[in-house]
């Protein structure tokens, strides 16, 4: 037994013996109706080639929630896999001159090993990874379920491309700047027939189950609310001047349509080339091309100015018969609503603004319940009382948008109607790396799916991947030139690949029955397993992935394969990992940021300008130079360290900053409950002894280790008859095998295996400790034992120091230090003590776990525990054994590998992370005493422990404290005016 932890040895050597026992592999069989099941599972990660910090806080999170299910009973399903298509691996394999697969699956195999350092408990024969032929043949499969729904369908549309990565891209993928997430490049617009996913059919479905999620946090509930965007409105015609045709425009408030100034077209809407006039058609052009620069978020963006032109045509108001102009504007987008809007400057921010900069007209047609008719300083968009509406006048706008309504639809100017933000889901890509689309285009036939008995459609291996132009997939003939599976014509195959978010859609499913090959999944266990009960990632898939996995989770329910409709019950987004780095405020982009280790903390500059540096935590990543590596880490501190660091730092759905010194401290805590548990194997053999017989124990070894255990036992366990001759002239050695008690000596006839003979005057217990030495050293080397008395810190106990002198040889234990109850009665009070505090650890870890996953308070209870056991007076009692066997269990989930170590070497020969979850006893919560503070005019002059049964009860608290030392000291010749009680805590005495 090492007397050191050493992680670097002991955790290697669990997860091969864990690997060998398949200790965290599931069958499928051992769920069902009446079994308890609980699915694990963290979103899966892109194969980049190394894990990051945030990927080990996300992954031990999910681990730490199955191993604690484990342990409660549940059959637990906690997999992993690789989300491992995309551009990535595409632009790496063009970089390096090598295949997408062959770096992929490398990435893969690192990656895994990596997974596996961290000691996380995954079933890893469930492992998969999208890029496989295996897998995507049900993607495929799922693609054509919505083909045969009417789900999927191609059309030319106005699409996103990357200029760098050369390909399309959803509006989900372009940020805030108008770049695409990936490369960074300004997106353009450009046409293109695409394949889409028809999302819009179960918007209002995708909006209403956001109920059902009650274990979602609720800003991603909002997330996705405002992303499908429902609108509550009608659509109102307009009459063009001159012509038979009208525009039609959508608006959610048609209480203000008394108060139209102008109606607004997108730019690309395709009435604009035909209404407008000559004279402004110079005008109108030359805006169209400038907006064609700017990106959606630029155009909707309520941080800039608004723009338009007047296209020189106009359009009736049917609700007042006046003639308004139509504008075209940059915020207006063509693929919203009608592509049509009308301005209500009165009562819209945006359209104020608009009208004031073109000096528009604004017309109040709703009054404020304070108005005072003064002129319009901002935009009014609260309800009121409706104004300036002809019959509508002195309605309240909420009964009046109803009535205005009611009057559209009986004149055929317009209807209700509701429309969604959401727009369907567009999934062609023209890149190479991804699952090809499972459809042939036949002259004849048009789009034929590809029979279900050919799937999987396999990628070509033999390429040319240049990343520009069109898809690598159009240049190889052989691959693309097919016959039509319906007619047999000459055919050719869709060269586009699918969207990414299409694999990572449904890959939860697959985890339920991972090697099936024939089918996706065998439906019993798809259904027995899922919905996922927990799932761990980060907040920024709110929108994507989460959404498009709930909406292939429903359209596959609708196709009879799955019994549930939301696809993860319970969800929790974990904080980034954040690290220190410096940034200097006068550059921009990326060279703003100087790593860490090229600044003086002290003194933080710019290494290249010598400008100050701003120094702050932010996420971590490569461009900032402030990322720490977890094989890096482990190697220095340990798996259980690093895992103990992340957990404890910050709540997991909290931002958390990696600081040295913070995982040095949890460093610290598992070196100290390494030396706890190993003292406490010294004690074990104390625990069972027959007090009443008062017979000596042997010289115990304990034989791995060679330390051994004089263990002396008394029934009283009193010191107060060890005399100062005992104290003052031990002396042993291999040569004078004698020892001598009260004047009275006794022999070791042999080895350390001998008993000692019964006294029962001797009253001392204590633990001996020797080094692990061998048999000659032990002949040749004397040792010397001395016992020190020590100044007693209070009345319940005595200490007394032991240590061992080696001479020359300075080996073993140097100052045990042994506290010793004075009677049977406070060695059974400090027992209740301890067996609170483990209760107490039990009752906390669990409604930790059970509730938000406080993993940072759990483990603060546990500190608190081993604490308690480290100054417990009764490690001879079980009640010791029981807290150390108690922290273990409650530490295994967290930290596993030394968890499972102590365990073994207590004596246990099954795995900790087989046994089950520990029950607290609400018996011993009870407190007997409580500690009652005793004052005199407000100042805390004593206090005194009374019985808790007293604590409510203000008249026994008094004459508790009166009788006090403290009281009796302080209110001598002093006349008490008021006493005041406050129950469970103080008795404050006013006196003169």
């Amino acid at each position: 037994m090492d007397s050191r932890y050493n992680p670097q040895q002991i955790e290697p050597k669990w997860q091969k013996v864990w690997a060998e026992k398949q200790l965290d592999k599931v069958n499928n069989d051992a769920i069902g109706a009446d079994k308890k099941k609980f699915y694990a599972l963290s979103m899966f990660p892109y194969p980049s080639g190394d894990l990051h910090m945030g990927h080990v806080r996300n992954y031990t999170i999910t681990d730490v929630i199955a191993r604690y299910k484990r342990m409660q009973g549940y059959q637990v399903l906690h997999p992993m896999g690789w989300d491992a298509f995309g551009l990535p691996a595409e632009n790496a394999a063009i970089d390096r001159n090598t295949h997408p697969a062959k770096w992929t699956y490398a990435n893969i195999d690192n990656m895994r090993s990596q997974l596996q350092q961290v000691g996380l408990s995954y079933d890893w024969d469930r492992e998969l990874a999208t890029c496989s032929p295996d897998y995507y043949k049900w993607t495929q499969w799922i693609f054509l379920q919505f083909l045969e729904a009417g789900l999927a369908y191609q059309k030319e549309a106005k699409v996103n491309w990357d200029p760098i990565d050369q390909t399309v891209i959803a509006n989900e993928q372009v940020d805030s700047e108008g770049r695409s997430w990936r490369s960074g490049a300004l997106v353009e617009k450009r046409k293109l027939r695409q394949w889409f996913f028809k999302i819009t059919d179960y918007a209002e479905q995708l909006l209403q189950d956001l109920d059902k999620l009650t274990d979602w946090p609720s800003n991603v509930k909002i997330m996705q609310a405002n992303w499908i965007g429902k609108s509550t409105g009608a659509e109102l015609s307009f009459a063009i001047v001159g012509s038979d045709e009208k525009i039609t425009v959508f608006t959610t408030r048609p209480d203000t349509v008394y108060g139209v100034s102008y109606v607004v077209l997108a730019p690309e809407h395709p009435l604009v080339e035909t209404l407008t006039t000559a004279d402004q058609k110079e005008a109108v052009s030359k805006f169209i091309e400038e907006v064609k620069n700017l990106s959606e978020i630029d155009r909707t963006s309520d941080d800039r100015p608004k723009r338009g032109v007047a296209i020189g045509a106009s359009v009736i108001n049917p609700f007042t018969g006046k003639e308004v102009p139509i504008w075209i504007a940059d915020y207006v987008l063509f693929e919203y609503g009608t592509g049509a809007v009308m301005g209500v400057p009165a009562h819209d921010v945006r359209d104020f603004a608009f009208a004031k900069q073109y000096n528009l007209p604004i017309q109040t047609v709703i009054n404020a319940p304070n108005a005072t008719g003064e002129a319009l300083k901002a935009a009014y968009t609260e309800a009121g009382i409706m104004v300036n509406s002809g019959d509508f006048d002195g309605l309240d706008s909420v009964t009046a948008k109803t009535k205005i309504v009611e009057l559209a639809e009986k004149n055929q100017w317009g209807t209700a109607k509701i429309t969604y933000r959401l727009r369907d889901w567009l999934i062609s890509r023209q890149r190479y790396w991804g699952c090809p689309i499972p459809v042939i285009h036949c002259p004849k036939c048009g789009i034929v799916p590809v029979p279900i008995n050919d799937l999987p459609v396999i990628l070509p291996e033999d390429v040319e991947l240049t990343g520009r132009g069109a898809s690598p997939l159009a240049q190889k003939e052989s691959w693309i030139n097919v016959p039509c599976p319906k007619c047999s014509t000459a055919a050719k195959r869709e060269t586009d690949t699918m969207d990414t978010f299409i694999d990572s859609s449904w890959y939860f499913l697959r985890f339920a029955d991972a090697k099936n090959d024939q089918k996706i999944g065998d439906r019993n266990s798809i259904n027995n397993w899922l919905p996922v009960d927990q799932y761990v990632g980060g907040v920024e898939h709110a929108i994507l992935h989460l959404l498009y996995s709930r909406f292939v989770t429903k359209v596959l329910r609708d196709r009879g394969l799955l019994n549930f409709d939301e696809p993860f019950t319970r969800l929790l987004t974990q904080g980034m990992v954040q690290g220190l780095t410096y940034m200097n405020p006068n550059k921009g982009g990326k060279d703003k940021w100087v790593p860490s280790a090229l600044v003086d903390p002290k003194d933080p500059k710019d290494p290249k300008t010598g400008e100050p540096l701003q120094a702050l935590f932010a996420t971590m990543s490569k461009s900032k130079g402030n990322g720490v590596s977890p094989v890096d880490a482990i190697a220095k501190y340990g798996a259980d360290t690093l895992r103990m660091f992340t957990l404890f730092k910050a709540p997991p759905e909290k931002d958390l900053e990696w600081e040295d010194a913070d995982v040095e401290g949890q460093q610290r805590f598992l070196n100290r409950l390494w030396r706890l548990v190993t003292e406490s194997i010294l004690w074990r053999s104390i625990s069972n002894v027959d007090y009443e017989n008062r017979v000596l124990e042997p010289w115990q070894t304990i034989s791995e280790s060679g330390i051994s255990a004089i263990n002396f036992i008394e029934k009283d366990l009193t010191i107060d008859n060890i005399s100062e001759e005992l104290i003052e002239t031990w002396y042993s050695s291999i040569e004078e095998k004698y020892y001598k008690i009260e004047g009275q000596y006794y022999k070791l006839t042999g080895s350390d295996k001998e008993v000692l003979k019964e006294h029962p005057s001797f009253s001392l217990t204590f633990v001996l400790f020797l080094p692990s030495v061998s048999k000659k050293e032990w002949d040749q080397q004397g040792f010397q034992i001395h016992f020190e008395k020590i100044s007693k810190k209070d009345n319940k106990h005595e200490n007394i120091k032991v240590y061992v002198d080696f001479g020359e040889n300075k080996q073993g234990i140097d100052g045990l230090r042994l506290g010793i109850p004075k009677s049977i009665e406070a060695f059974e009070k400090a027992e209740k003590e301890l067996r609170r505090a483990i209760h107490t650890a039990i009752k906390d870890v669990t409604e930790d776990l059970d509730g938000e996953y406080q993993l940072n308070t759990a483990i603060s209870e546990m500190m608190k525990l081993s604490n308690a056991i480290s100054s417990s007076r009764v490690k001879t009692s079980q009640v010791y054994r029981e807290g150390v066997e108690t922290l273990l269990t409650l530490l295994a989930p967290f930290a596993p590998h030394i968890a499972e170590e102590l365990w073994s070497l207590i004596g246990h020969t099954d795995s900790i992370h087989l046994q089950p979850w520990l029950t607290h006893d609400p018996d011993a919560l009870t407190v007997d005493e409580i500690t009652l503070v005793i004052q005199i005019n407000g100042k805390v002059r004593g206090s005194l422990q009374v019985p808790s049964s007293a604590s409510n009860d203000k008249q026994a608290l008094e004459e508790y404290a009166r009788s006090s030392s403290a009281a009796q000291k302080y209110l001598e010749g002093k006349e008490i005016k008021k006493v005041i009680a406050v129950p469970g805590k103080l008795v404050n005495f006013v006196v003169v």
